[in-house]
């Protein structure tokens, strides 16, 4: 049998699944590995099957290589360097289908949340100075039939526009560095830019690291209308996080929803104190079913490569 790592605490089911076809080692810590920790792994194991904070990073594959598959437990993979993967001979695949619904019904859950105040509303609740129901109380943002911007159309990008538009008549606009055709009513505007300006709600949905990092700066957030709400579903990294704290700190648009952060899992006392934001500790793919389909997808990857067959879900 191959050896097997797994870097960490993996639903039930896929613990199960791994066992039944290779020589399965489980880390125990709940910490991402360090660069030297994924140095060691690449040189003792047959594959490996990490997640978002496991640092695979360029330094990681300068040593002896004898692994030959990362079978990425998640959509996102910033947290490995996939060109010096490539150059030292390790494959890598994610899992991109399994948490498209899951992140689209959690950008929902934010989007509602964030407009309607719904966690500043639950904290008055609990602190006990709720004094009844008022006329005037907690006035938000109704969110039907508001314009709708898209950071991003791929696959989950363009779930959300399919809940926003036929779930809460949202007209939707994106913007995709490249031309895109897609199946739901939208239009594609030239710049992120011109999207900003122009949303009502932004949700972000692109993919972490590389160009990506900081293209939500200082400057495109200034474009952003005082009513406006923020939306990051994508990676924290993508956000000018420091930028975005003074926009809500001073109140230059209405609030924000994040389940992503730029150093998780710090997440800076001064985001932590403001009531105009709603804040998740990344339960993008937290349901049980899901992450099992997220895990049985990177066993299949891993199946594949013992086979000799074509990885299904090789990033390119």
């Amino acid at each position: 049998m191959k050896k097997l790592l797994i870097t960490r605490a993996m639903p039930d089911a896929t613990i199960a699944a791994a066992q039944a076809r290779f020589e399965v080692d489980l880390r125990e810590s709940m910490d991402g590995m360090m660069v030297d920790e994924a140095a060691a792994a690449l040189a003792d194991y047959d594959v490996i099957l990490p997640t978002l904070g496991d640092q695979f990073t360029a330094e990681a594959f300068a040593g002896d290589i004898r692994c030959k598959v990362l079978a990425n437990f998640g959509v996102g993979y910033n947290h490995i360097d996939v060109d010096a993967a490539r150059k030292a001979g390790v494959a890598v695949t994610n899992t991109p289908d399994a948490v498209t619904d899951a992140t689209a019904d959690l950008a929902m859950t934010l989007i509602l949340s964030a407009c309607r105040r719904a966690g500043e509303g639950e904290r008055l609740l609990r602190s006990g100075l709720w004094l009844g129901w008022q006329p005037t109380q907690m006035l938000g943002t109704h969110v039907t039939g508001k314009r709708l911007g898209i950071v991003g159309m791929g696959r989950i990008g363009q779930a959300v526009a399919k809940r926003c538009h036929y779930g809460f008549d949202m007209p939707v606009i994106y913007y995709n560095r490249s031309e895109k055709e897609v199946d739901v009513p939208a239009r594609q505007v030239e710049s992120l830019s011109a999207l900003m300006c122009q949303a009502d709600i932004i949700v972000v949905t692109v993919p972490g690291g590389g160009s990506n990092t900081n293209m939500i700066d200082a400057a495109m957030l200034a474009e952003m209308q005082e009513t406006a709400v923020f939306i990051n579903v994508a990676r924290g990294d993508v956000v000018d996080e420091a930028a975005l704290i003074t926009v809500l700190q001073e109140g230059r648009i209405a609030g924000a929803g994040l389940d992503v952060y730029a150093r998780e899992p710090l997440v800076p006392q001064a985001l932590r104190d403001l009531e105009n934001v709603v804040l998740l500790p990344h339960l993008g793919t937290a349901a049980l079913e899901v992450r099992e389909a997220m895990g049985q997808m990177a066993i299949d990857n891993l199946i594949a490569w013992d086979e000799g067959a074509a990885l299904p879900n090789l990033v390119n």
